[in-house]
């Protein structure tokens, strides 16, 4: 092997040699581990996968999306797209870029779970002239509700029972859970960590 060869590879713990990319990779996952005082190598891979993905079907519209939306180290442009349009205010058909954060807490929920179901979309955005409507309507819509600005999703998971889907939720301790249990749903938002 010739010396630039030898500078992209690393020799792991078993002897064998691998790329530097992984190499590079594994010591980001250490560093992590080492900061954060745990010896779970599968911790660090769960915080840091090298590629994530969703099945969401919206309950009003019909629409099915099963997509990979974060991979190599960078969310897809195109499929957050396609995730914002199957997220879109069904009332009127408004379409609003959906917060990455919520559709991480959406693949972290998945993971706790464990579950390889799609999300049922309950609501996803809503333009603000849907959500004044609705708060016409029923005394829980928020005014400033954060559905108005992408970063707020009710969901379902068939065969999950709410409660279940909640104290998952409430276990990530990130953003705002709603418990919906009369209407069938979880409410997740990228907001401050809160619960009703």
């Amino acid at each position: 092997m010739n010396e630039h060869t030898l500078k992209n590879l690393a020799i792991d713990e078993g002897g064998f040699i691998e790329s530097r990319r992984r190499f590079l990779k594994n010591m980001a996952y250490g560093s992590v581990l080492a900061l954060a005082g745990t010896n779970s190598v599968s911790a660090a891979i769960r915080h840091f996968p090298s590629h994530k993905a969703l099945a969401l079907q919206n309950l009003h519209t019909g629409d099915k999306l099963k997509l990979t939306y974060f991979e190599g180290g960078r969310y897809i442009d195109g499929a957050l797209d396609e995730i914002s349009y199957v997220l879109r205010d069904y009332h009127n058909d408004s379409v609003h870029p959906i917060d990455p954060a919520l559709l991480d807490q959406l693949y972290d929920l998945k993971l706790s779970l464990d579950i390889h179901k799609p999300f049922h979309i309950v609501s996803g955005y809503r333009s603000p002239v849907t959500n004044a409507k609705m708060r016409r309507k029923h005394s829980g819509v928020a005014k400033n509700s954060l559905h108005m600005q992408g970063r707020a999703i009710d969901i379902q998971i068939d065969g999950v029972d709410t409660r279940t889907i909640r104290n998952a939720a409430l276990a990530m301790r990130r953003g705002g859970v709603g418990y919906y249990q009369r209407s069938g749903f979880v409410h997740l938002d990228t907001g401050n960590f809160r619960s009703w």
